[in-house]
């Protein structure tokens, strides 16, 4: 009896330690976050070797009264996998590995943006508003936060958090274009014309229209994304509407833009790429970069990165992350006939779609 008692209790106080490690789970982000603002990363890097603690802080643009608590920042970060730790003689000793790497602000594929705007107070308040969505018919916590705005039309008139959020978008996407031009570059072979709808600034169309010289490539997004952007000799920039229609072109790539609309709104905008690749017949195709959810050969940490996707688009813009069958159901009521769907892009993967 005695020893059901202890088990009962050890399994009390193993629940127990998971619920505080859930409610702190917010930590990891902020600890992430301060380590960016203090440079911990780049100053690391800049030492050029493991750095010891008391050098570490010496070099950081803190108060002489704070010096005693930055190995407690360093514990968590340590813990969480952000930096390799070792000890000589004297003291702890930090270098950098894969993941810290990204957080350098002169990496080409840094993440410092993304985070920026991620843990901001802009993208993180319609958090403290998913109980009470819920509760109500809005369409996001966004538009209950920020008494009925759409994500999109507060980006339109806030020029700060557009700059910082298409800078966020484009530090995602350099990576993203590095891979798909090293294991899916085949996808363009043969193109005539690209229209990168929803493309940003442009990232990976830069990359396509450098790599593929006889493509006409053309960044089409809203009139205040790419007002003011500088085109090249095969790309150039549009401003419009997507529900209200895209250029006519050859192919239509789709980066990280459909998981940011409901089913309804995917919809209309499938429809609108099949009829600008419509004078193409069987030759063209729509080409699309985002999630596929229940993939079982994912690792846990793409699943994990995939659900916290999903409800990022939910509480910002009321779109979703999508499995396959989801994914087939839009392009089959599109009026698309068949689809290839390419893993291996992270948590994302590739989809073409024909017509």
């Amino acid at each position: 009896m005695g020893s059901q008692s202890e088990d009962h209790v050890a399994k009390l106080l193993q629940a127990q330690t998971q619920v505080f490690n859930h409610i702190f789970s917010f930590i990891n982000s902020m600890s992430l976050k301060c380590a960016i603002e203090l440079c911990i990363p780049d100053v690391i890097h800049n030492y050029g070797q493991p750095i010891p603690l008391s050098k570490l802080i010496s070099l950081l643009p803190i108060h002489p009264s704070k010096t005693g608590d930055i190995h407690r920042l360093m514990r968590v970060l340590t813990h969480s996998g952000f930096f390799n730790v070792s000890k000589n003689d004297l003291e702890v000793m930090y270098e950098l590995n894969d993941a810290s790497r990204l957080l350098l602000k002169d990496h080409p594929f840094s993440m410092t943006s993304l985070l920026h705007v991620i843990l901001g107070p802009i993208l993180s308040k319609p958090w403290y508003q998913l109980s009470n969505w819920y509760k109500n018919d809005d369409p996001s916590p966004f538009h209950t936060e920020n008494n009925g705005v759409a994500f999109w039309d507060y980006a339109g008139h806030d020029p700060n958090h557009n700059n910082l959020f298409n800078e966020a978008m484009a530090c995602e996407t350099r990576l993203a274009s590095s891979v798909v031009m090293g294991k899916c570059k085949g996808v363009f072979e043969g193109l005539e014309s690209l229209v990168d709808v929803g493309g940003g600034i442009g990232t990976i169309t830069k990359v396509i229209a450098k790599s593929f010289p006889n493509i006409e490539c053309i960044v089409f997004d809203l009139p205040h994304v790419v007002d003011g952007l500088q085109g090249s000799e095969n790309l150039k920039y549009v401003g419009g509407d997507m529900f209200e229609a895209i250029p006519p072109t050859h192919s239509i790539l789709l980066k990280g833009v459909l998981h940011d609309w409901n089913d309804e709104e995917c919809l209309k905008i499938l429809k609108k790429c099949k009829e600008a690749i419509g004078n193409k017949g069987k030759e063209g195709k729509v080409i699309i970069i985002d999630a596929v959810m229940g993939n079982e050969k994912e690792d846990n940490e793409s699943i994990e990165a995939q659900l916290f996707y999903d409800l990022e688009m939910m509480v910002l813009v009321n779109g979703k992350e999508r499995n396959e069958k989801e994914w087939s159901n839009l392009f089959l009521s599109a009026g698309f006939s068949n689809y290839k769907i390419t893993h291996g892009l992270g948590f994302k993967s590739l989809i073409e779609v024909f017509p």
